[in-house]
């Protein structure tokens, strides 16, 4: 292996995993093998400064195991055991990589996987498939017999990310800490302030004071022996089981044993699992563990001004074990580009719960990135058809409370029903009217992946992606769905890239005041003079296709717009405040289309209509690329389109009268006999 100057002391770098095969002991076992490197060295008992140890490296395979998403804590436990039995828990700690991860894409960036004081490196199990798929994942593993101290487990990892970042600088490397490993990740990013590093930290124990953990600590001195494993099951930072009985235990009136026995008490479904956790942790250890998390929580304290990476911080509401809400909060307030994710329902082992999926998190968050700067094009990964079925879930009453109906045009220009006029191949611009509130935005989204497997990226506005201070606008999280599923914010760069790419892209030129108009403007186009897309389009020879949406009027009506909250003092000092928080568009236009507050009108509902979209005939651009280079012809195609989008409006307008079904009150008996996911009849074409 390469030796490698860091500054403060030579670091032997870690070989790759095609070099780490050769000279191997593999141990084979009925669910994964364990391939470990024959050559490694002394660790070193040093403090923070001086040289660290080099770092062996270890293959596991998971394949034969559940080929599913759908593992659990049962499984964490089992095969835990059954990695330590296999790989007979001797030597230092070391890095091993899931071999059941597919295969990453080009340039995917490293992520070490940093777990809890269990020590496993078993936390990503539930994830290793699809996560594999975007990152090269090492798991770092210390065996339940190691007793090395934090300031080596910072080395070990400092190490292999200084010798990664100098075989690929300009590549992040990701820290994925859990609990203690969340210590571990912001300990390596102070000592390392000049590497590209992109931290994710889950439920992070940065601080004990206050938390359950701080009182554990004695409670294992004292335990009796026969009483190991249920303290390990209710000590490990991986089961999730509140902890909040360990420190009403000694004023509880009750021995120690009916104490822990009433904690536990109803908990079957563990029952036949204590003896595997007593062998992943067994008392000895915790002990050791908890008293080094204990020193790790106060060296990070210490250190955290030190802190420059971009961080996400994923936070459970109902961590029994540490005050993650909290220090979530913390730590936002002190590192200077942190965001968090928060999870009300989830408990301590937040990555283990079954409706969890971290990558939909990671791509919701724009939190992945295989150069130094996000690239919103090059760096989106398509969903998984499970992925995006659990994004859509809570947005699926709006299929029944709208059912929208879709017509489209063939190139022939006959109209049919359904999808089918939309091209499946790229480069296609979709054109359309904005609905208030963008309301007709995850039917479209949705029909299109579910009938064509068709992601659609939308031009959106800079307030989903980022605020120019915090204040009163809701929390970025709330655009996580919109981001997850491809949406880009607007600019000249991500619109050439999309087009270049390929991509089927949704483009409103009426933006933020259409989707934001006032009474008596329903279906009135708000586009800007000048031609803005006609000529990126034909450089590309994108297929354009104007479409038209209808319904807003059927399911509210407007109390309060703008003009209405203007006059309200507080109001108009509110909206002010909001529009300062976000980039302005189009700043430098006369007109209507520059008049983009940020304001949320006050709507009262009614019984819900129906949604109509209608799709024009694609537009041919290609071929039209010199020719469309004049301002005048490429004026002409921006008015012939935006015609063509009023034409598709006054269409459904005027067919949806004729509509039996457009009230939800008649569709409800038609679906009810023939289901929910029934196509509802409606007008004839």
């Amino acid at each position: 292996m390469e030796a490698i100057s860091t500054g403060t002391y030579t670091a032997a770098g870690v070989s790759p995993l095609l070099q780490s095969r050769n000279s191997c002991l593999r141990i084979t076992s009925a669910r994964f093998k364990i391939a470990s490197t024959a050559a490694t060295t002394g660790r070193s008992t040093a403090s923070i400064g001086q040289q660290p140890p080099t770092v062996p490296m270890s293959i596991v395979d998971f394949s034969e195991l559940e080929k599913t998403t759908t593992l659990n804590m049962k499984d964490f436990m089992k095969w835990s055991k059954d990695m330590i039995a296999s790989g007979s828990e001797g030597g230092p700690p070391r890095w091993f990589s899931p071999l059941d991860c597919a295969a990453p894409l080009k340039d995917s960036p490293l992520l070490l996987y940093l777990p809890g004081i269990d020590g496993v490196g078993l936390g990503l199990i539930k994830h290793h498939k699809r996560l594999g798929k975007i990152f090269n994942i090492w798991c770092l593993h210390v065996p339940v017999t190691d007793r090395t101290s934090f300031s080596d487990l910072v080395y070990l990892v400092e190490a292999t990310v200084r010798s990664e970042h100098h075989h690929a600088p300009r590549r992040p490397i990701y820290l994925l800490g859990e609990s203690f490993g969340g210590c571990l990740a912001l300990a390596v990013a102070a000592r390392n302030p000049h590497i590209d590093l992109a931290l994710i930290l889950a439920n992070p124990a940065t601080r004990l004071r206050e938390s359950q953990l701080e009182n554990l600590i004695t409670l294992c001195e004292v335990i009796p022996e026969q009483l190991h494993p249920s303290m390990v099951k209710l000590l490990s930072v991986t089961t999730g089981v509140p902890a909040r009985l360990a420190v009403a235990i000694p004023g509880s009136g009750h021995s120690l044993q009916q104490a822990v026995a009433e904690l536990f008490r109803g908990d079957v479904a563990f029952s036949s699992y204590l003896s595997v956790l007593a062998d992943v942790l067994p008392v000895e250890t915790l002990i050791w563990r908890l008293k080094i998390l204990k020193s790790a929580a106060s060296f990070v304290s210490s250190r955290l001004h030190a802190v420059r990476s971009q961080t996400l911080v994923l936070s459970s509401g109902k961590d029994h074990l540490i005050s993650s809400p909290e220090e979530s909060e913390k730590l936002h307030k002190m590192l200077p580009n942190c965001e968090i994710r928060r999870f009300n329902n989830s408990g301590h082992a937040l990555l283990l719960e079954a409706d969890f999926n971290l990558v939909t998190v990671i791509m919701g968050a724009n939190f992945y990135r295989r150069g130094r700067h996000l690239d919103f094009v090059r760096d989106f990964v398509p969903p998984s058809t499970s992925e995006f079925d659990s994004v859509y879930q809570p947005y699926r009453w709006m299929e029944v409370a709208f059912n929208p109906v879709m017509i489209s045009t063939l190139e022939n220009g006959n109209i049919v029903r359904g999808l089918t006029g939309i091209p499946s191949e790229g480069p296609v611009l979709l054109v359309g009217y904005h609905m208030m509130l963008g309301l007709e935005l995850v039917p479209l989204v949705s029909r299109l992946w579910n009938e064509h497997q068709i992601v659609l990226r939308g031009i959106a506005h800079p307030l989903m992606f980022k605020r120019r201070r915090e204040g009163k606008m809701p929390v970025l999280s709330m655009y996580d769905d919109y981001r997850f599923m491809g949406a880009v914010p607007v600019s000249a760069t991500n619109f050439y890239k999309l087009l270049s790419s390929k991509s089927h892209v949704l483009l409103y030129p009426g933006g933020m005041r259409e989707a934001l108009h006032r009474k008596g403007e329903e279906y009135k186009l708000f586009w800007p003079e000048q031609s803005e897309f006609v000529r990126m389009a034909a450089r590309f020879g994108a297929k354009i296709i104007p479409f038209g949406t209808v319904g807003e009027d059927d399911i509210g009506q407007m109390l309060l717009d703008y003009d209405d909250m203007m006059k309200v003092p507080y109001l108009k000092a509110l909206i002010e405040e909001l529009t300062g928080e976000v980039e302005k568009l189009r700043y430098d236009t006369e007109g209507e289309v520059s008049n983009q507050d940020v304001h949320l009108p006050i709507i009262l509902p009614k019984v819900p209509g129906r949604f109509y979209f209608y799709f024009g005939k694609p537009i041919e651009t290609a071929g039209r690329k010199e020719e469309l280079k004049s301002k005048e012809k490429a004026h002409e195609l921006y008015l012939e389109v935006k015609s063509e989008v009023e034409r598709c409006i006054d269409y459904l307008k005027e067919k949806r009268e004729s509509d039996s079904y457009r009230n939800i009150m008649a569709r409800l008996p038609y679906q009810a006999s023939h289901g929910f996911d029934s196509e509802v009849p409606t007008f004839d074409l």
